[in-house]
């Protein structure tokens, strides 16, 4: 049987959607599309709170749940655990990783919100205020009266 190259029927098989893991993929590929702070949470800090959260997790299992609460939040000293060694880490995470990663975080988003707010350079607005202040071309001999303002203009 011949085939046609570019001939679509209307009997030919649709192809299959795409599966889960192009889905995964493809979503994956496109984080690069997002804003720097949710590319950054999704890349770089999803990194830090999964490492924080695994040791958390074996502080818990090897010095129970509340000792491992209590020295992330350094209520409790790491050398009263049993297991110093991993509690020392879970200790060193909770006085400079967590802290670094919420300033960070409040850093970049009090950041954004300047930079927002002094979008405009400072060369277009003196280029603004200097064309603001030269006279209307209509006026006479260089002269220029300003115009009275009243207070129902305002």
């Amino acid at each position: 049987m011949a085939r046609t190259v570019g001939v679509v029927s209307p009997f030919s098989p649709v192809p299959p959607p795409p599966g889960r893991q192009r889905r995964i993929d493809a979503w994956w590929a496109a984080r690069h599309a997002l804003r720097r702070l949710p590319y950054w949470l999704l890349t770089r800090a999803a990194v830090v709170l999964a490492m924080c959260t695994a040791l958390y997790l074996v502080n818990g299992s090897l010095i129970g749940w509340v000792s491992a609460y209590e020295v992330l939040l350094g209520i409790r000293t790491p050398a009263a655990a049993s297991p110093q060694w991993c509690a020392w880490l879970l200790s060193v995470a909770g006085w400079v990783a967590i802290p670094a990663f919420v300033g960070g975080t409040v850093g970049y988003l009090i950041t954004a919100q300047i930079q927002a707010h002094h979008a405009r350079d400072l060369d277009a607005v003196l280029a603004e205020l200097r064309t603001l202040s030269r006279p209307p071309a209509h006026a006479a001999n260089g002269l220029w009266e300003r115009p009275a303002i009243s207070l129902h203009d305002l």
